[in-house]
């Protein structure tokens, strides 16, 4: 069984609507009506955006937050990594079986694959920024971003 897991997404959401409205401050309560999600779960994405410092945001009746640096200057990979989701893929924990030479080696083995898989998964999102995201965005609805 496979879990999906929504921590980058939802931190590129939030950061791609500051992103639009650069320079201004916007609500949580905005931010949680674009992702259309629990505001507490987007709360704690803004919180980890805001630890990473790629986030300014203000507490309180009147809290808001807004990007603390241009778009053009913030990598994918600084939201990914902000979002503290796990690696995008993992090594089961199933027990070795003994008597099986697949068993017992293919953890081993795999960690290696798997670190180059992450490593270039990384790599991508490094090469994009989040400029380069509400582009796209853009370009794909055709117009500006309606929060």
């Amino acid at each position: 069984m496979s879990l999906k897991n929504v921590q980058f997404t939802v931190a590129a959401h939030v950061a791609a609507v500051l992103g639009d409205r650069y320079g201004e401050y916007v609500t949580s309560a905005i931010l949680a009506g674009s992702v259309h999600a629990e505001a507490t779960f987007v709360r704690r994405s803004i919180a980890k955006l805001t630890r990473a410092g790629i986030v300014i945001a203000t507490r309180g009746k009147h809290g808001a937050c807004t990007l603390a640096r241009p778009p053009a200057e913030i990598t994918l990979l600084d939201i990914y990594r902000a979002s503290e989701a796990p690696a995008t893929f993992a090594i089961h924990g199933y027990p070795v079986q003994p008597a099986c030479v697949i068993s017992r080696q293919i953890k081993h083995t795999m960690h290696a694959v798997l670190d180059d898989a992450q490593s270039g998964f990384e790599a991508r999102l490094a090469d994009r920024t989040l400029a380069d995201l509400i582009g796209d965005i853009r370009r794909h609805d055709g117009n500006a971003i309606a929060a």
